[in-house]
């Protein structure tokens, strides 16, 4: 095994697994602060289905630099040193602590879910469901049904599985600030793709749609390994909103059917 391990990371396997992770992170922290200015452009130009596949440029990028490393030969590497005894327990405790935070956020959602104070969201990674907030006359019936279909675009997209891989990402990679930045707005480019499928699908429902959202902003609540619609700050909502209003987020002709996604039709 160790005659494994040193033929593919070097001669001090600890020291190339730690370059492999370096590389890895400056190739993603690179690649999120490529797509940052990137993102409204391309919204209004191919819509925000594609813009949001945007996202997958870190994954690619943190790959083919994990990729590149290994097939270097172990002698031409620039390696780094290897991480002592404290560097490892700095990491090991930052990411326990970020795997606690994301845990605690879970529980309080689950408690308030079991009091029906949760929602709308979807959760489960297998499974996913929606769970929508107790009928207390917030909603009309119709803005419930343009809720639901925003929440089965998340389960059409497989939404719920991105943001756990996002939350492992985060735990493990808790030093790197551009991933935390970036998760912010992979969930808001989330969100408006999925606002995108709603009001392309039935467009005279927009102001409709948008109170609807208003609503649910000021009622959401954290959820780490789910799809929620975040209320942490008014910019998200203004963003949201402003698409709206402004009808940025409809596309048309071959992109809306190439990038929208399947769409349940909303009942009136």
């Amino acid at each position: 095994m160790s005659d494994s391990l040193a033929l593919i990371l070097g001669e001090d396997p600890l020291a190339g697994l730690a370059t492999v992770l370096l590389y890895v992170n400056l190739a993603a922290a690179l690649a999120v602060l490529a797509i940052l200015p990137l993102r409204a452009p391309l919204r209004r130009l191919i819509g925000p289905a594609g813009a949001y596949q945007l996202w997958w440029l870190p994954v690619i990028a943190a790959a083919l630099a994990g990729v590149l490393f290994l097939t270097i030969e172990p002698e031409y590497r620039l390696t780094a040193p290897a991480p002592g005894p404290a560097l490892l327990w700095t990491w090991a405790a930052g990411a326990a602590l970020m795997a606690s935070a994301f845990g605690l956020a879970q529980a309080r959602f689950g408690r308030e879910l079991r009091q029906g104070l949760s929602g709308p969201a979807v959760v489960g990674l297998i499974s996913p469901r929606i769970v929508m907030p107790a009928d207390d006359g917030r909603y009309s019936e119709v803005e419930r049904e343009l809720i639901r279909a925003h929440e089965r675009q998340h389960i059409a997209r497989k939404d719920t599985r991105a943001v756990a891989f996002l939350a492992l990402v985060r735990c493990l990679f808790w030093f790197n600030p551009l991933l935390h930045l970036a998760a912010g707005f992979l969930r808001l480019d989330q969100e408006i793709a999925c606002d995108a499928a709603v009001v392309n699908a039935r467009p005279a429902a927009r102001a409709l749609y948008a109170r609807a959202l208003l609503k649910t902003q000021l009622a959401a609540t954290p959820l780490p390994l789910g799809c929620y619609w975040p209320a942490r700050g008014a910019h998200p909502l203004e963003i949201r909103l402003g698409l709206l209003k402004r009808g940025r987020l409809a596309i048309s002709g071959r992109a809306q059917g190439s990038l929208a996604g399947p769409v349940d039709a909303i009942r009136p």
